[in-house]
């Protein structure tokens, strides 16, 4: 990883110092003898590096000295210059010189770039501690997400599983409702019609004669539990006590008491007489 940014820096000031080199002893080789430009090319490259090792070494120590790296830039901008006015004195060829003009400012970056990576490189168990902690959080990510979505579709079967069963109740609500209502319907029909009373006098005569009936059809709602419906837990009461009994009940308060609120209360205070009798007598005593 190392080489990616140093060898770049290092092809790139190779090249930089041999153009310099190359075209201080072709502008200057003519003004003066090539041994005198030849020190002149070779001072500039040899600042250059002296500069350039140095700063290697302050960086290698973890250092860093900016009158170093300004007589450094300075170096790179005088061996630019030094490009560029030969370009622009050249009768020839004066667009391609100019084109490289840039390759020592350009290997002063790429150093600069290489010292910045070193700044900030990692070893290999840090870069290692940092991609386990990276797997880790996406591992708990996918974890939590999917826990998302398994919740969500739970949730969403409870519901759909909710909302049949409350559709499945709201039919048989309604199929009740519809039969109730068809049997109240026969019930209302069977009390109004003609002969419904005298067919039911002709069969109640047998069971408690003298008593004319009068039938109602039954409440259609709640019901209170009655005890002792059909047992006897006392002295059986005679008839006539036992309509002396429902009498007073039944008067005991204005309006007079429905059969049902008499029954209640008289099996509340105790008495006891199967249902039979006891409506019987209420029949005796309301007639």
């Amino acid at each position: 990883m190392k080489g990616k940014t140093v060898l770049p820096a290092v092809a790139m000031t190779a090249v930089s110092m041999v153009l310099t080199l190359a075209v201080v002893l072709m502008w200057l080789g003519t003004a003066m003898p090539w041994p005198v430009a030849l020190v002149v090319g070779l001072g500039i490259d040899g600042g250059w590096l002296a500069t350039l090792a140095y700063e290697r070494r302050l960086a290698a120590q973890g250092d860093h000295n900016r009158a170093v790296t300004a007589v450094g830039w300075s170096f790179g901008l005088v061996a630019t210059g030094v490009l560029v006015a030969h370009a622009l004195t050249a009768d020839h060829s004066t667009g391609a010189w100019l084109a490289v003009a840039w390759l020592p400012l350009a290997a002063k970056a790429l150093w600069l770039v290489h010292g910045l990576w070193e700044r900030t490189a990692l070893t290999p168990v840090a870069l290692g501690a940092i991609r386990g902690i990276q797997q880790e959080a996406r591992d708990e990510a996918a974890v939590a997400r999917a826990r998302l979505r398994a919740e969500a579709a739970t949730e969403e079967t409870r519901l759909t599983a909710v909302t049949q069963a409350g559709a499945r109740v709201a039919r048989v609500q309604a199929k009740t409702a519809q039969t109730l209502a068809g049997a109240w319907s026969t019930l209302e029909a069977a009390r109004d019609g003609e002969d419904t009373g005298r067919a039911l006098t002709s069969v109640t005569s047998r069971v408690t004669p003298g008593v004319t009936p009068t039938w109602e059809l039954p409440v259609w709602g709640p019901t209170e539990p009655v005890s002792a419906l059909a047992l006897e837990t006392g002295p059986a009461l005679t008839d006539e006590a036992l309509d002396v009994l429902v009498d007073e009940i039944r008067h005991s308060q204005t309006p007079a008491l429905s059969y049902r609120e008499m029954s209640a209360r008289f099996r509340a205070a105790g008495h006891s007489s199967s249902e039979v009798r006891l409506r019987a007598a209420w029949k005796r005593v309301a007639a």
